[in-house]
């Protein structure tokens, strides 16, 4: 048997996703993501980080903060950042990963609450982060 066949499938809310791009150039990376369809949401680029969003899709553009693109999920949030009625927390989604057997590469401190992130990779590598602001 393998580890496939062993995993209790549960739902999870996971919340707004996106996904973080590591570029080389903020700038050249705003117009080509603008001539997307992609329009600044937040961030600063004073700061080498840029929020951009189409519709419902939103992509993060970072320089010189990490190496690899990443996966992003923020529980407690829709896809325009604002806080939802009702989510799952960070720590309950964690604890049902632990349970499933997925490696943490960073874990949230069970006893607190509020805003947190943890990492988990997939597995080829990609990195996940899910990262509540709520």
């Amino acid at each position: 048997m393998n580890n496939f066949e062993k995993i209790t499938f549960i739902h999870m809310k996971l919340g707004a996703f996106s996904i973080s791009l590591s570029v080389k150039d903020l700038q050249i990376s705003k117009v080509f993501y603008e001539k997307l369809g992609f329009s600044k949401f937040a961030g600063s680029e004073e700061h080498n980080y840029l929020i951009m969003k189409n519709e419902n899709t939103v992509i993060g553009l970072f320089q010189g903060m990490f190496e690899n693109n990443i996966l992003t999920f923020n529980p407690g949030w829709d896809p325009s950042a604002k806080e939802l009625d009702s989510y799952q927390d960070i720590r309950e989604i964690q604890q049902k990963l632990k349970n499933n057997g997925i490696k943490l590469e960073s874990e949230v401190d069970q006893s607190t609450t509020g805003p947190a992130n943890f990492v988990v990779l997939d597995p080829d590598g990609n990195t996940i982060l899910i990262d509540q602001h709520v």
